[in-house]
């Protein structure tokens, strides 16, 4: 019986190391780039093109008035309007904005990454549909906890 263990359990390690690609890594952290630079440099077809269509992107807030927590949730659609929006002026972000992307795990469909910019920390799920990574969720929230409010 601990034979058998012992090859199932080299098997399953052996179909994770091959599960993903280079070009699958290159592709993942392009996608989570192309995320927030669309927002840097407003883009709303660089940001359509790095989400799936489902997307949801969430984060935690406090009602001060309430004293209670709610979920906020915005789409793919307001994602792609937010990137042709929110730095129009060009005043949201430093000169050199941070943009540090960290992958958690690989698997031969699906991805998490962190994503560390400025203000913010997001969380990403990223899955490959059509022979295609999207990012298909976000869960995120600001550096200062207190913006939450």
């Amino acid at each position: 019986m601990k034979k058998y263990l012992l090859v199932i359990t080299i098997a399953f390690y052996t179909f994770q190391i091959h599960a993903q690609t280079a070009q699958d890594t290159i592709d993942i952290k392009r996608v989570a780039l192309a995320y927030i630079e669309a927002q840097h440099n407003p883009n709303p077809k660089l940001m359509e093109s790095a989400l799936h269509p489902r997307l949801v992107k969430r984060s935690v807030f406090r009602s001060k008035a309430a004293q209670k927590d709610y979920i906020s949730e915005y789409f793919a659609e307001n994602m792609v309007i937010l990137a042709e929006t929110y730095n129009a002026k060009g005043d949201k972000f430093p000169g050199n904005p941070r943009k540090e992307v960290k992958l958690l795990d690989i698997s031969e469909r699906t991805a998490s990454v962190k994503l560390l910019a400025d203000a913010w920390i997001d969380y990403m799920h990223i899955v490959k549909t059509n022979g295609e990574w999207k990012i298909i969720n976000v869960l995120w929230q600001y550096n200062d906890i207190t913006q939450h409010e």
